[in-house]
């Protein structure tokens, strides 16, 4: 790849990080690689995991950002008796495995009764690829941290050409 070729990659993946829904903030390092720290809220992530859910049982996702985790619940319809629901709760734990972001979903029930761990696998990948996407992950982008506050999902990337 010339120069001008990865110029171009790196201005396109710029563009792309301030027109996507999150906010990013992004500086050049010295190296010339950049730093893009992506801002996703409440709102984002409560959207993120409902579609990961992708469950037509399962409505009225809330998260609740907390220091370092972030707690969910929802409604759940009996899909034996629909005018019944029950609550589905679990905490959300985010971390960077090698560059990538991981997510940990522990203490996942449906009113107190543990759901299949293969259900919550799926959803861990799921929320992990969809978190990676709104934080515009690129081939070339390495996840350097985050954090969950009470205010919102902070993702640190080190983008290089």
């Amino acid at each position: 790849m010339n120069k001008i070729t990865k110029a171009a990659s790196i201005v396109l993946i710029v563009l792309s990080l301030l027109t996507s829904a999150c906010k990013a903030d992004i500086s050049r390092n010295e190296d010339g690689s950049f730093t893009v720290e992506t801002t996703i809220s409440q709102q984002e992530l409560q959207e993120v995991i409902n579609s990961s859910i992708a469950d037509p049982l399962v409505t009225n996702v809330t998260v609740s950002l907390q220091s370092g985790y972030a707690l969910v619940s929802a409604d759940h319809q009996r899909l034996n008796d629909a005018g019944k629901t029950d609550t589905l709760s679990f905490r959300l734990d985010l971390a960077v495995n090698n560059g990538q972001l991981a997510t940990m979903i522990t203490n996942a029930q449906i009113d107190g009764v543990s759901l299949e761990q293969n259900r919550v696998d799926n959803w861990n990948q799921t929320i992990a690829n969809r978190l990676s996407t709104l934080g515009e992950r690129r081939e070339n982008a390495t996840l350097q941290s985050v954090s969950i506050s009470p205010e919102a999902v902070n993702m640190i990337w080190n983008v290089t050409r």
